[in-house]
């Protein structure tokens, strides 16, 4: 049997661009995807808890994976390595597109394996590593971290419309009808105008 796995982290993204990958390789190498596992999971959920979990004891000597990348496995080092082992003791293949991998029972797919695996890893390790000084140097300079809240984001929002809220003015709307064409409460743009220098 041949599989298909498709998956995605969130319903934001789609997983028909993978399947359009996979199935056009077949295509192009005259393979017959005989099945298809999709789904949408994080990989940092439990392996048991995802369809990826379940193919995985159904796998049977000589049936062959097919992934966009190694990365779709999973999200640790640990993990990967250890979907990959299982495919292994089973005499399974994997086969990622990106990396052009295809894992066997040679060394050298199991090296391999090892240094795609090591990669991703450390990719996020850094790119982690990165977000927290990022983060660090912005608070230490008093900057606020976050999304605004409540009065303060609604200020912004006006503050983002200040030369439309003049032109409003001047065309002698109503303050209700301002705020209505912003979307604001009538409180809440009589305070930023009492607040501001528009008058």
């Amino acid at each position: 049997m041949i599989y298909g796995y498709c998956r995605v982290s969130t319903s934001h993204q789609t997983r028909e661009n993978q399947h359009y990958v996979i199935e056009n390789f077949a295509k192009r190498n005259n393979i017959v995807i005989d099945s298809w596992v999709e789904e949408t999971i994080s990989s940092g959920k439990r392996l048991q808890d995802r369809k990826l979990g379940a193919l995985l004891t159904e796998l049977k000597d000589g049936d062959i994976l097919i992934t966009t990348e190694i990365s779709r496995l999973g999200r640790s080092l640990l993990e990967v390595m250890g979907i990959l082992q299982m495919c292994l003791e089973r005499n399974c293949q994997v086969w990622t597109l990106k990396e052009n991998f295809r894992l066997g029972a040679d060394i050298q797919s199991k090296v391999l394996a090892f240094a795609f695996g090591l990669s991703a890893e450390l990719s996020r390790s850094l790119l982690k590593e990165r977000v927290r000084e990022s983060l660090a140097r912005l608070k230490a300079k008093g900057k606020k971290l976050g999304r605004p809240v409540g009065i303060q984001a609604k200020h912004l929002k006006l503050d983002r419309n200040k030369e439309k809220i003049i032109t409003f003015i001047d065309m002698g709307l109503s303050k209700a009808q301002i705020a209505k064409k912003l979307r604001v409460n009538r409180a809440t743009l009589y305070y930023y105008l009492r607040n501001t220098d528009i008058f």
